[in-house]
């Protein structure tokens, strides 16, 4: 009920402000076609943002000529576009770049039913509907690119939330471990003039680094440097919350600015151990860590230099039992995350340029496209399955960095085959991933012998993997699960009836995860005692120990 009353109280300031469709306003009785529909979202973004307004809007149910509110019976849920597609899905990858516009529908007046297409207004670059930007000129749709004066205006609107002022804040609001940290860092890439910027004041080096404007305190400022108690100047969330999310237990941390040291403290709860690979035909194994420093801190880095600070969304740092899962809002800014892999492309410009280039300066960030590069290449470099970015929501970017093997086979040949290039290594985690890759990707890898099987039913070769070390090794990290541990304990109840916990312990403590520490290890085996007792399988008796329930014993002579 809130809804219809807002969007028909919306509806009717704007007939009666404008009494006529605007640039970034349309009405039409019903729906015509995808190609027209797809056009009209350009030229409504487009001409948002022309006329300084935050979205453009298309009403479906409101005659263009009368203004007369009308009930439709377009549902865009129900419509299909070319190729069987549903509309607006197509709608959305037909326009560039990704804009997150609104569908929804309400009742005007409680009676007609319409449906309301509401369009950010672009940002820095035209919208485009099939690479063609449009607009609206008079009563018609038309192409945007020959009105150059319209075009530079557009170019020339990009509004940067990181370079706000905050007028009240001041110096008093920033955090000196975070400043001196932010020094530091830019030493390292002035290491020439260290005696000169020791000599800098804070005022001095703050504009020096690009973090304030003439002296005056910037969004930038105080996400990286700013103290904790002065978050609430940013009217923004500024969060990065960890959580640990795995079958033994699960915990959670938010932690705030100033980011520039908030990372550490995320990386420092993150779980970290070495693991052994064993060559073929070698006793010496490989150690290596389940997750590079550098490349957390990367991951971190860039979510925060290119999360959507319009969105006010938190940072999230997923640890699961095999793999860290960064999530920052915003869909990935310029081209594909593939585009990076190699190390050769440059990104043309940013989503928060002003925070990016004061990340640069204090050593936080590259803006040479190499940080994606790097992270792929310390994973290769380590063994283990390349990073992967789920770009599947178009409002985020998640970025899920592994830290287990995949396919002995895959580990073992980057390890064994050290010419491997990274491209090479990218397209054999797409075969381990069991990920499609182009046919003459698959004819390159068959023609080095680096994959078998069907091109339907890939599989990296298996001709170097008859490393049983290895195996043995990852069974033992990876330890006994729920099922296997239950049987033990079943196995010895039915031998012996009664078993203190201590015995339990000693039952299981060398079938869990070699990693696990002992609190780990008896958090697990007293989870474990719950759930059994739960489901009715055993039970507490006599000096505090446990036996099997007379029914789940009845149960055990049935199936006998």
């Amino acid at each position: 009920m809130e809804k219809y009353i807002r969007y028909t109280k919306l509806l009717k300031q704007q007939i009666s402000t404008f009494q006529k469709e605007k640039r970034f306003l349309e009405f039409k009785s019903n729906y015509q076609n995808a190609e027209k529909l797809g056009k009209y979202i350009s030229a409504l973004s487009n001409g948002a943002c022309l006329d300084n307004q935050d979205f453009g809007y298309l009403y479906f149910g409101v005659d263009n000529d009368t203004l007369e509110v009308k009930y439709t019976t377009f549902d865009c849920s129900k419509v299909n576009a070319a190729g069987n597609q549903q509309l607006e899905m197509y709608l959305r990858q037909m326009i560039s770049p990704k804009i997150d516009f609104q569908i929804d529908e309400f009742m005007y007046e409680g009676k007609e039913r319409v449906v309301v297409f509401i369009v950010p207004a672009a940002q820095g670059e035209p919208t485009c509907f099939k690479n063609i930007p449009y607009i609206r000129v008079d009563s018609h749709t038309t192409d945007l690119r020959p009105y150059a004066d319209w075009m530079r205006q557009i170019y020339n609107s990009h509004k940067d939330w990181t370079k706000e002022i905050i007028p009240e804040a001041t110096l008093d609001d920033l955090d000196e471990k975070a400043i001196k940290k932010a020094r530091k860092g830019y030493i390292e890439l002035h290491q020439d003039q260290e005696d000169e910027i020791n000599g800098w004041d804070d005022s001095v080096f703050l504009d020096k680094a690009r973090l304030t404007i003439s002296g005056r305190i910037t969004k930038t400022t105080l996400l990286l440097v700013g103290k904790a108690e002065s978050a609430h100047m940013l009217d923004h969330i500024s969060q990065i919350v960890w959580r640990l999310d795995t079958a033994e237990e699960t915990a959670g941390e938010t932690y705030t600015i100033p980011f520039l040291l908030s990372t550490s403290k995320v990386l420092n709860r993150i779980r970290n151990y070495k693991f052994k690979i064993f060559p073929n035909n070698s006793l010496i194994p490989s150690e290596i860590w389940k997750y590079d420093t550098r490349t957390i801190l990367e991951a971190l880095h860039n979510c925060i230099a290119h999360q959507d600070y319009t969105a006010n969304a938190r940072i999230v740092v997923t640890e699961r039992t095999e793999e860290l899962i960064f999530s920052n809002r915003g869909a990935f800014f310029m081209g594909s995350y593939e585009d990076y892999i190699e190390g050769k492309r440059t990104p043309e410009k940013y989503r928060n340029p002003f925070l990016t280039q004061a990340m640069v300066s204090v050593h936080m960030i590259d803006t040479q496209g190499y940080g994606i590069h790097n992270m792929f290449l310390r994973q290769q470099k380590r063994y283990l399955p390349m990073p992967d970015y789920d770009l599947s929501d178009e409002k985020s970017t998640v970025l899920r960095v592994p830290g287990n093997v995949i396919d002995n086979a895959y580990s073992l040949m980057l390890m064994e085959n050290t010419s491997i290039d990274l491209t090479t290594a990218y397209l054999l985690d797409k075969v381990q991933r069991g990920k499609p890759i182009s046919a003459d990707a698959v004819a390159m890898l068959r023609k080095r012998k680096l994959v078998e099987g069907r091109k339907s039913h890939l599989y990296v070769s298996k001709y170097i993997a008859q490393a049983t070390r290895q195996e043995i090794d990852y069974s033992l990290r990876k330890g006994f699960n729920d099922a296997e541990c239950q049987e033990w304990i079943i196995r010895t109840l039915k031998e012996h009836d009664f078993l203190s916990r201590a015995q339990i312990n000693e039952l299981l403590w060398n079938k869990l995860p070699s990693d696990f520490d002992d609190r780990r290890k008896n958090a697990k085996i007293g989870n474990l005692l719950t759930k059994m007792r739960k489901a009715g399988i055993i039970t507490t008796a006599e000096k505090k120990r446990w036996k099997m329930t007379d029914e789940f014993k009845r149960t055990l002579s049935e199936f006998k």
